[in-house]
């Protein structure tokens, strides 16, 4: 009875597993690269570019935040400064196409931060404005803290700045995160799950407002659902805390305008712990503050997003 039992296990986890590759590989067909990859340290970064439109035009640089890639704040964003700045749209290291680079340890945001400028050097970009949303502010600040000449300034959306109480994450992320279980668990039970509960996860993203319907192949999430993706997001969300713990005394050295806009209504990111906090710790900071809408205000006020950040670039220290 018992090696029967077995058997039946065995037999369940080699159908998840098998499940689990075909998932990814049906996430790669439908969403193949779409930009450029430019060699960095360890590897190669992929990110869309869509050049200058004019000579002297603003950069602008988008970087996305945990369970996404370049696609979600391009979609939205890049239509919104077609002929006005030069928008480049980055995949994180272990997320979309790009290379994980260092591995494990490039969950940090701090190298993170070093290969997205690595990158920009590539292109041969030597001044942007820095737009960033949710995670992704841990790497923004970053990059804005170690290389200000890079970073004329800093728009963050529903932004993490800062330690939050209990250090709390979903639970899932830990053992996804962790050595040798990790593997197992992100094949057999995360990707698994995680595919059938996908329209859920984005709709308790977006609240209060409504998911656009198209929102998971224009963003391109089911590229989450590759193993190797699923793990480096889980180990992004790990050590996210112990970093921003960290760096949250050093905001007082940002010179460059840095604007927060922020959700009243999210419940992911809170605005008072990060985008309030750092606003009052900068000396050119502003908070915007949206009634009523939550954690995507890329997707929710996109043309005032563009305004700002395009009356921002023309700005000095």
């Amino acid at each position: 009875m018992l090696l029967g039992s077995l058997g039946l296990i065995g037999l369940a986890g080699a159908g998840s597993w098998s499940a689990t590759g075909l998932v990814g590989a049906a996430a790669e067909t439908r969403h193949p690269p779409q930009g450029q990859f430019v060699s960095v340290p360890g590897g190669r970064l992929h990110l869309v570019d869509t050049g200058e439109p004019f000579a002297g035009a603003p950069t602008m640089l988008l970087i996305h935040g945990a369970s996404s890639l370049h696609a979600d704040l391009f979609s939205v964003l890049a239509p919104r400064f077609a002929g006005k700045a030069r928008v480049i749209a980055i995949d994180r290291p272990g997320h979309g196409w790009s290379d994980r680079l260092g591995g494990r340890e490039m969950a940090d945001p701090d190298r993170q931060a070093k290969a997205m400028a690595a990158a920009l050097t590539g292109l041969g970009v030597s001044r942007t404005t820095v737009i960033a949303h949710s995670l992704a502010g841990a790497a923004a600040t970053s990059l804005a803290l170690d290389q200000p000449a890079l970073v004329g300034a800093l728009v963050l959306l529903g932004a993490v700045t800062h330690p939050w109480p209990g250090k709390a994450i979903s639970w899932y992320y830990h053992p996804t995160s962790t050595p040798l279980v990790g593997p197992l668990f992100s094949r057999l039970l995360g990707i698994p799950a995680g595919s059938m509960v996908l329209e859920g996860s984005i709709a308790g993203v977006f609240a209060p407002q409504a998911a656009p319907s198209d929102y998971a192949d224009t963003a391109q999430i089911r590229l989450l659902l590759r193993p190797a993706t699923f793990e480096a997001n889980a180990q992004d969300v790990a050590a996210l805390w112990d970093f921003v713990n960290a760096q949250a005394g050093r905001y007082g050295e940002l010179a460059m305008p840095v604007l927060a806009i922020a959700g009243e209504a999210d419940t992911i990111v809170s605005t008072e712990i990060h985008s309030r906090a750092i606003i009052r710790q900068v000396s050119a900071g502003r908070l915007v503050t949206l009634p009523g809408v939550g954690h995507m205000p890329h997707h929710i006020v996109p043309d005032l997003i563009a305004r700002e950040s395009l009356a921002l670039s023309g700005k000095r220290p």
